[in-house]
């Protein structure tokens, strides 16, 4: 997929980027070369193989799930600027 210079022009408009008239060659070609990349992986065929959420195969290290910092809820409320019944009041945001 080759990229012209208006496209070039319309993607930088969405990302509300300015480019330099002079720069729009070199960007067609290297996001060009993307969207090729692209293509060329989707064509792979990936029958069988399972999706994975790491490509290691390891375990992740855990840590003991412990208590390691002191209450300080009271003092924090404290400085709050509205709280009722241990409850922190914000002001509405949605109509």
């Amino acid at each position: 997929m080759t990229l012209e210079r208006a496209d070039i022009e319309k993607i930088a408009h969405l990302a509300r980027l300015q480019i330099d008239a002079e720069d729009i060659p070199l960007y067609a070609r290297n996001l060009s070369g993307i969207l090729e990349l692209v293509e060329q992986m989707n064509r792979v065929d990936t029958t069988g193989v399972e999706p994975m959420a790491h490509p290691l195969e390891m375990a992740q290290r855990l840590r003991r799930d412990e208590v390691t910092e002191t209450n300080q809820r009271a003092r924090f409320q404290r400085i709050a600027p509205q709280v009722e019944a241990g409850l922190y009041l914000v002001p509405k945001v949605i109509e």
